[in-house]
């Protein structure tokens, strides 16, 4: 007699391939989601660490960091 827990089960079969596809789309939004805040993370700490640099050297040297524009009359 062969043994039942060795038999094929369609069933089950079916529901891991759909649990699968489930788990592969939800590892796919949340790999782009990360992705995303990473490229905005680094954008902005680019940004901010530019601008520092500027203050910085423009502290160093005695000139004011902003330009000041035409005065009106």
């Amino acid at each position: 007699m062969r043994n039942p827990w060795t038999k094929k089960n369609p069933f089950m079969s079916m529901w891991l391939s759909g649990a699968n596809k489930v788990a592969g789309a939800a590892r796919g939004q949340a790999s782009a989601a990360v992705k995303r805040e990473v490229s905005r993370a680094s954008k902005t700490g680019a940004a901010e660490a530019g601008k520092q640099v500027l203050d910085f050297w423009s502290a160093a040297f005695g000139s004011p960091a902003k330009s000041r524009g035409r005065k009106k009359r």
